[in-house]
């Protein structure tokens, strides 16, 4: 009977002792961590906010309500320009942003979104998750405390909205516009005068006369924004964006803390979302543009002369900033060799592809 009973005892001591055990080792693995993100975007932007949105929406789930990121529009905890330095310093744990709104404090942080005449969106997310791309970012962004991750591409860019019509480059002379990047200097060349605005503050500069023309995405965004209403034109291609891309950044420190398997859903729910933007991007762009059709946009395509000469100052701009920054040498000399490669196949197999089938398309409905 003693026997009995002192191993009834110690089975129930074991018990006990494990209960008392599990649940911190449990807590441990699964703390309750809380962070807050900002957007350099407005809520009613349900591409470039929404996928943000989507990213904290699928971290909540996949760490059942234990890693909590809390989403803020531009402008609520952070003007929407001064969000890497918010996750740099460690005012918010987490941005979603554009590297090239940043480009006075390193131009190299522009190959993070789109630079003149590069990669469009497949080739961008090549580079980044199967080339140099990521290692290349991960360094430059390192060295401001920064972890990066693309969340979000929204494809080609339109070249804008201008309220007179393009027909050679001396109406570009002194033309007041919206851009971002490295884009306004290849612009200012052409005699434009850049100024770079955040996507909430475009429309009322358009409207009031401050501008005379704006780029800032593509259909689905404009439409949603309103240049239309101000401006006839619409002009393509935004030849800066290729494919722009837009990254999280988790402040370094923070992210580091995390429990390792927190940070790889960070990745595994920052790349759903990543690819999600294209697609919702490529599904309403088509029916947003029919849309501004209908409603008075009249489309156009950038002049061959205006091109030609926005290629040249392009190539005059990079060796500008290779010429005094080896790490912008460095990283434009691998990004363009990458797009020098892939270049030739994209248009050998999807240009001949698209060609065809729009040209097959426009012959039946004749």
């Amino acid at each position: 009977m003693q026997r009995r009973s002192f191993l009834k005892k110690a089975g129930l001591g074991a018990v006990a002792s494990t209960g008392v055990i599990a649940a911190p080792v449990i807590a441990q693995e699964n703390p309750a961590v809380k962070w807050r993100m900002a957007s350099s975007f407005p809520r009613s932007l349900v591409a470039l906010f929404g996928s943000a949105d989507r990213f904290t929406k699928y971290v909540k789930e996949a760490t059942d309500g234990n890693l909590q990121i809390d989403l803020f529009p531009a402008g609520e905890i952070v003007p929407a320009l001064q969000v890497l330095d918010a996750v740099s310093n460690g005012t918010i744990q987490a941005g979603h942003t554009c590297g090239y709104y940043y480009l006075g404090k390193n131009p190299s942080f522009c190959f993070d979104t789109a630079v003149p005449f590069g990669l469009n969106a497949r080739q961008l997310n090549a580079w980044m998750l199967e080339g140099n791309g990521k290692k290349l970012m991960r360094d430059l962004f390192g060295k401001v405390n920064i972890v990066n991750y693309p969340l979000g591409n929204t494809g080609t860019q339109m070249g804008g909205w201008f309220r007179k019509e393009i027909k050679s480059l001396d109406d570009l002379k002194g033309l007041k516009m919206r851009t971002a990047g490295l884009a306004g200097e290849v612009l200012a060349k052409l005699g434009v005068v850049p100024q770079q605005i955040a996507g909430g503050d475009i429309y009322p500069s358009l409207e009031k006369g401050t501008l005379d023309a704006v780029e800032f995405v593509g259909p689905l965004d404009d439409e949603k924004l309103g240049f239309n209403k101000v401006a006839k034109y619409y002009y393509y291609p935004g030849f800066w964006e290729g494919g722009a891309q837009v990254s999280a950044y988790f402040n370094k420190d923070a992210f580091e803390k995390l429990p390792k398997h927190y940070q790889a859903i960070l990745e595994s729910t920052v790349i759903r979302a990543h690819t999600e933007m294209m697609a919702m991007y490529d599904s309403m762009n088509p029916g947003a543009l029919r849309r501004l059709i209908a409603n008075g946009a009249v489309l156009k395509e950038f002049p061959k002369e205006m091109m030609d000469a926005s290629f040249k100052a392009t190539a005059e701009i990079y060796k500008k900033y290779s010429d005094k920054d080896e790490t912008f040498k460095a990283i434009l000399t691998d990004y363009m060799a990458y797009r020098d490669d892939l270049i030739p196949w994209f248009n050998v197999v999807e240009g001949s592809y698209t060609r065809y089938v729009a040209h097959a398309i426009s012959q039946a409905r004749k």
